[in-house]
């Protein structure tokens, strides 16, 4: 019976991510500015999910400082305003270009606490159509363990087909 219900639960999970990359791929059609679109995907996302998203943004490449990610749009509380590449969850993503999956951020020894409530996090790198480094999506939740692979899954799709080489509008 536990199975069952975890099998409903995963595929109800897939579902929002899938009901929220249409309406995200509808929404943005024709909108080329990026601010534009990553506003539009962190208010999506965090919209979507509730009950998980208690943090929801970008952090993007400083064209500036290209080894440092600064504050892009966000939902949620304040935000770091910069991480250098390489320091916690997000400086790692960007360092590593791969996604990151945290199940509690204090047990990560170099983990960066914006607000001390979070207690799990997922960072996906987010790459433009020529596959270049532009940002990293950041989802915190106040909850341990509260990403798994269907979020790796959805979030690098939807930051593939917002962002990067899968981009459909």
């Amino acid at each position: 019976m536990a199975e069952a219900i975890n099998i409903d639960l995963t595929a109800a999970k897939a579902d929002r991510y899938r009901q929220t990359l249409e309406s995200l791929e509808a929404v943005l059609e024709g909108e080329g500015n990026l601010t534009a679109r990553m506003a539009t995907v962190s208010c999506l996302l965090s919209g979507a999910f509730p009950e998980t998203y208690f943090w929801t943004g970008f952090y993007i490449v400083d064209p500036e400082k290209p080894a440092e990610l600064v504050v892009g749009p966000y939902q949620g509380t304040l935000g770091c305003l910069r991480i250098p590449f390489g320091r916690g969850v997000c400086g790692t993503s960007a360092a590593e270009r791969r996604t990151q999956i945290v199940e509690d951020v204090h047990a990560i020894a170099n983990h960066i606490a914006c607000d001390s409530r979070s207690q799990s996090e997922i960072v996906v790198p987010v790459t433009d159509a020529e596959g270049r480094l532009i940002a990293v999506f950041d989802v915190d939740s106040t909850e341990l363990a509260s990403f798994d692979s269907i979020d790796q899954l959805w979030l690098e799709l939807i930051m593939s087909r917002i962002f990067g080489p899968g981009r459909t509008s």
